[in-house]
């Protein structure tokens, strides 16, 4: 059953789709992780590009983030409500760029990204804290992925 202050939201308006994650942000428990776990899909689709096709994407899903989360933002009046995860699927794009292939390797790093989306060290918290809107909605799950990221890549090196 829905969160009655999600009710504004609607699946038939793309904005709020995109929002939700495709839906999964509606999930009554752990939204942001069900978020990034949606994300996965699309990173299946993706994770074959050359690098700056990647990052294109990447840098075009950062920006129409921002009118996205503002949009489900003003629809239910609370900012970063824990359904609206657009950002975790651009955080986990990061995380998961020059990846190495494999299950395990989306395993690691849906684990590094939700690790540093959860605890939030600095700078995260910072921006969490004191950036609003649409930006600040998707910036710290863009230094998490950034995180994760640097994770990742240490552990393709040693491991």
């Amino acid at each position: 059953m829905r969160k009655p202050e999600l009710a504004p939201l609607k699946l038939s308006n793309p904005l709020h789709l995109l929002a939700l994650g495709f839906g999964s942000g509606l999930s009554p428990i752990m939204p942001g992780t069900m978020g990034t776990l949606a994300a996965i899909p699309l990173y299946l689709l993706i994770q074959g590009l050359a690098a700056p096709w990647y990052i294109l994407l990447l840098v075009v899903g950062f920006l129409v983030g921002i009118p996205i989360c503002n949009a489900a933002t003003r629809a239910i009046g609370r900012h970063d409500h824990g359904a609206i995860v657009w950002d975790e699927i651009i955080g986990f794009g990061i995380t998961m760029f020059a990846a190495p292939s494999g299950v395990g390797w989306i395993v690691a790093g849906f684990v590094l990204f939700r690790f540093f989306d959860i605890v939030k060290p600095w700078p995260i918290s910072w921006c969490d804290k004191r950036v609003s809107g649409g930006f600040g909605i998707m910036i710290d799950d863009v230094i998490a992925g950034v995180f994760a990221l640097v994770g990742m890549q240490l552990l393709a090196q040693f491991w």
